[in-house]
């Protein structure tokens, strides 16, 4: 498989999941969230589309760059198997946060969401600096994501 390919669907992918996510979370933010009493650090809503774009391609960028370097080196599997989890933990989040409406339920989600980013970011770290420095953003993002979550629940 060509490189492109696999950048393509890298991305694709990442994108894909943050699709299933908003899925989620669109119907909720009109309703059930704008009810919530928010800490006065919270974004406008405008603000959570473009960020987690971006994000969701600076993830992709940094899983091809992972993926590139085959199955030849055997760091790169159990790194993948992470970025999995978390990608699979980043998808739950919105699933219990917004569509189970369970802010509690998505504390507990998001803390794990944010332990698996660490570790997946050491993982790429040691098969490329880049993809792991790709991933920063991404868990500097997730963790006002982890206090906005932590306020609701105080607040809620």
């Amino acid at each position: 498989m060509s490189n492109l390919l696999k950048l393509i669907i890298s991305i694709g992918v990442c994108l894909f999941a943050g699709a299933i996510g908003s899925y989620f979370t669109a119907d909720a933010i009109p309703g059930w969230y704008e009810t919530l009493n928010k800490p006065e650090f919270n974004p406008p809503n405008w603000v959570f589309g473009p960020v987690w774009t971006f994000l969701y391609i600076l993830m992709g960028i940094s899983l091809f760059l992972v993926w590139k370097e085959g199955p030849g080196n055997t760091k790169v599997k159990p790194a993948m198997l992470m970025f999995w989890v978390q990608l699979g933990l980043n998808i739950l989040w919105s699933v219990v946060f917004f569509g189970m409406r369970n802010i509690s339920g998505g504390l507990l989600v998001i803390i794990l969401l944010w332990v698996s980013i660490l570790f997946t970011i050491l993982r790429f770290r040691k098969i490329s600096a880049v993809a792991g420095t790709l991933l920063v953003p991404y868990i500097l993002w997730v963790t006002f994501a982890s206090a906005l979550n932590f306020f609701f629940y105080r607040l809620n």
